[in-house]
């Protein structure tokens, strides 16, 4: 075997069509995740959150980022 054969790679013989999903059930999401996202919408209604730039500062001063 040529080393010009050994590297080659093929796609395969076969095309697989895929459909992606917009939405997912909580039947198909893990029930601790599901609690979780429960937890972060609360956390929205209530005005619990920060601002994205905020967080990227904090997170920035804390591990030192630049």
């Amino acid at each position: 075997m040529t080393s010009k054969k050994k590297n080659k790679i093929e796609e395969p013989a076969e095309a697989y069509e895929v459909t992606p999903k917009n939405e997912l059930t909580s039947e198909e999401l893990h029930p601790v995740l599901v609690q979780m996202l429960e937890i972060g919408l609360k956390q929205i209604e209530l005005g619990q959150t920060k601002p994205h730039d905020q967080v990227m500062s904090e997170m920035k001063k804390k591990y030192n980022f630049k």
